[in-house]
Formats: structure tokens, C-alpha cells, sequence
């Protein structure tokens, strides 16, 4: 029998589990709650105990396994096998991870941050056609990105390697909570776009439904401000021009220091879909050199919800080679 692999994906709302074959084929997939009371001690803890009751569910064994693999928000030290700082978790101190799940379930573990390995995902089994040199960018409540060269996830001193949502696109833009201006997570992340639109908003004067909701004090989302836009509002098209040129300048940035085969899009506001990315090429091709604009492309990403499992398994992977 071929032995399996094991993605999780964990997050402060759910931590989502698959068994994979290791091509990357999904065999099994479940989820439990986060639970994230008491400084989320009690994270590994239930990680482990489903993981065994699956095991025992389906009648596997530890030896069955090459590995699990894990995605975590935080600062991870892939080698070690610890996080801190996942605060959406509530993990403020040292997580000693991989000791205890390998200790838990007797399986090989391998850990990374979950931007880096959604970017894994992607660049295996997804939009980047498992080619050497893919950089990924998730544009959700925050941004984050991973970057693949040469075959490699690249981590850097620290582990910040391929942080894009801070790449700086307007240095005298709107404050970030890493406590610097005018990053591209401030302007492209979902409360970024809504920020730029209210931005924006102040000086525009025309007729349009969505400046209305602003100024009559309505919620508005992110997906409500490219819905308007895609329904021709005027002020709408403003606003995701406007969110389009950042990206199109943080993505030129990134083609011209790394020329990837893809930079590939995903996250929430990705849903948009090709409405985005092809306004997001063409700033990109403004930003670039003619071998960069021939040869890197702008792509959305294909997996959804299902990358980070996916990229997690393939650590696992790696690490047993």
C-alpha cells in the first residue's frame, strides 16, 4: 500500500485537515473549530486527538504516513518547528509544534507559515503548473504572499522572505499595523479597498450609487465596491482602478527583481476574478522590462480553500526526501 500524507491548515476560525496520496490527490478531507481559550493551549492538544481518531476511524497506522505538513498564521521557525506571535490564535509565547505532534502521532512533522504554504499549493497543484520560480499573493484581511525560486519556498534571516503586503507602493499612503506607510496591504487587502474607496470618496463628485453608500454611512465591502464596478458605477471603477495600479506596481516590483514564470493571485478579493487580473497586467506591463512583461504572467489562483491543505502536504514531503 502507498503510503499517505497529511495537510492542515490552520486558522483562528477552523483548523481544516486532508489525507493526500503523494501526488497531491485529496483522499479524505474534515475540520474541527479553533479553539483558541486559554492562550490556545488547547490547539495541538485537539490537532492531535483528531488526527488519532481519524486514524482509528478509517483503520490507519502511524507507519502509513511519509509525514504531515502544517500551515499557521505567526513567525514559524521551519526548523526548529515552533511559531509565536499568532495572535489570531492567542499564541503570544514559543509554540513547540512539531515535538508535540510528532510525539502525538508518531508521524513526521514539517511546519511553515500559512502564506508560504498556500503558495506551495498553488505552485504544485494549482495555477503554477509546479514550475521552479512562482511568487503567490493572497489578498484577504490581510496580505500575504510566498515567493518559490529556483524550486525553493524562500524564508530569508527570519522567516519575513515574501511578506509582499509590505512592499511599499505609496510612501506617503495610509498607516499599516506593522507601523510603517503606505504598504500594499494598507490599499488591496479587503478593508484596504474599502479604505481607498472612502479615500477617494472625499474628493469625487459625481453621480454614483456607491459614493451614496459611503456617504450615507452603509456598510460597504470590498466585494460590494467590484460588484458596483462591474455594474459600470463610475466612482466604482475609480476605486478598483485606482486598488489595480498598486498591485499592478507592487507586482511589476516583484516581476522585475524575480521574473517568476507566474505571479499568481488568490485570497478574497481575488473572487473578482478576471475583472482584477487583467487590470492588475496591465499596470503590471506599464511596471516592467520587455523580458519580464514576455515572460512573467499574471494569473489568478485556481485551488481556493483547498492550497493550504494541498502546499501543506507537500512539506511534509520535502521534508521526508
Amino acid at each position: 500500500m502507498d503510503k499517505k500524507i497529511i495537510g492542515i491548515d490552520l486558522g483562528g476560525t477552523t483548523a481544516k485537515f486532508a489525507i493526500l496520496t503523494p501526488d497531491g490527490e485529496i483522499q479524505q478531507k474534515w475540520s474541527i473549530d479553533t479553539n483558541i481559550l486559554d492562550d490556545g493551549k488547547h490547539i495541538i492538544p485537539e490537532i492531535i486527538e483528531s488526527i488519532n481518531h481519524r486514524l482509528n476511524l478509517y483503520g490507519m497506522k502511524a507507519e502509513g504516513f511519509i509525514g504531515i505538513g502544517m500551515g499557521t498564521p505567526g513567525t514559524v521557525d521551519s526548523e526548529a518547528g515552533t511559531v509565536i506571535g499568532a495572535y489570531n490564535l492567542n499564541w503570544r509565547e514559543l509554540q513547540f509544534v512539531k515535538k508535540m505532534i510528532e510525539e502525538g502521532t508518531g508521524i513526521k512533522f514539517a511546519i511553515d507559515n500559512d502564506a508560504n504554504v498556500a503558495a506551495l499549493g498553488e505552485r504544485w497543484k494549482g495555477a503554477g503548473e509546479n514550475d521552479p520560480d512562482v511568487v503567490f499573493i493572497t489578498l484577504g484581511t490581510g496580505v500575504g504572499g510566498g515567493i518559490v525560486a529556483d524550486g525553493h519556498l524562500l524564508h530569508g534571516v527570519t522567516g519575513a522572505a515574501g511578506e509582499v503586503g509590505h512592499i511599499t507602493i505609496d510612501p506617503n499612503g495610509f498607516e499599516c499595523t506593522c507601523g510603517k506607510r503606505g504598504c500594499l496591504e494598507t490599499v488591496s487587502s479587503a478593508t484596504g479597498v474599502v479604505r481607498v474607496a472612502r479615500h477617494l470618496a472625499e474628493e469625487y463628485a459625481g453621480d454614483s450609487r456607491l459614493k451614496a453608500m459611503l456617504d450615507n454611512g452603509e456598510e460597504v465591502t470590498s466585494k460590494d465596491v467590484f460588484e458596483l464596478a462591474e455594474a459600470d458605477d463610475p466612482f466604482g471603477l475609480m476605486v478598483v482602478d485606482r486598488v489595480c495600479l498598486y498591485l499592478g506596481l507592487a507586482c511589476g516590483n516583484l516581476g522585475n527583481t524575480l521574473n517568476p514564470s507566474s505571479i499568481v493571485i488568490g485570497g478574497g478579493v481575488s473572487a473578482a476574478g478576471e475583472f482584477l487580473r487583467s487590470r492588475v497586467e496591465k499596470y503590471f506591463k506599464e511596471f516592467t522590462f520587455p523580458q519580464v512583461r514576455e515572460s512573467t504572467k499574471i494569473k489568478l489562483a485556481e485551488l481556493g480553500n483547498e492550497a493550504g491543505v494541498i502546499g501543506a502536504a507537500s512539506l511534509a514531503l520535502k521534508y521526508a526526501e
